[in-house]
């Protein structure tokens, strides 16, 4: 019941309107869900303090809480991790690039693209100057190519391989969420470009 009580945000009933399980119920859930715990792991905690629904349920809690919240504010970051990762997409590769702001933990942006390198990396640094007041921002990165592509937008940035593994946690949460629940890709990219934004608010 305490925890219950800690997790109920009575702006989340919007959300959930016409919903025949208690919001707090709900909020609890999506929070187990957030913190690692699968589908199938959350209902059967729910099911130990009496909420009876079934895993499908709880998937559409989580992605109807997904499409409510809005982006996260526009911010002025001091410092920012930049990151890509492998993905395989109807089994071709492709890579997803991420940026966190190191002191507030908010992943800035999420972008997919079917190539890795200083042109990729430049275009999706170009969409965060767009997004967020970048202008005394240092960008944590691990190789030249990111220099690089810096030096062309007139960003400023450092090789770091210590303060910037908070990316490298994300992409492991990410990665945990998509071998859990998406064993294969299989759609366009748009598709899975709109199921990123949707882990992304589910994140932040």
């Amino acid at each position: 019941a305490d925890l219950l009580n800690e997790c109920y945000a009575a702006e989340f009933d919007e959300s959930w309107e016409r919903e025949r399980t208690a919001t707090p119920a709900r909020v609890f859930a999506v929070r187990l869900h957030a913190t690692g715990c699968s589908l199938r792991e959350t209902q059967a905690i729910l099911r130990l303090i009496g909420v009876e629904r079934s895993h499908q349920a709880i998937w559409h809690w989580v992605h109807r809480l997904a499409d409510s919240v809005p982006d996260p504010p526009t911010a002025k970051p001091s410092r920012v991790a930049v990151d890509e990762t492998a993905v395989k997409i109807n089994g071709n590769w492709s890579w997803v690039y991420a940026a966190i702001d190191l002191d507030s933990r908010l992943i800035l942006d999420v972008a997919v693209f079917g190539r890795r390198g200083t042109d990729p990396a430049a275009a999706f640094l170009h969409r965060l100057i767009e997004k967020h007041d970048l202008s005394e921002t240092v960008f944590l990165v691990d190789g030249y190519g990111y220099l690089t592509a810096l030096s062309r937008l007139g960003l400023s940035g450092q090789l770091d391989y210590v303060e910037r593994n908070l990316i490298e946690k994300w992409f492991q949460t990410f990665k945990i969420r998509v071998d859990r629940f998406h064993n294969s890709w299989v759609g366009s990219r748009a598709s899975v470009r709109e199921w990123l934004e949707q882990f992304v608010h589910y994140y932040n």
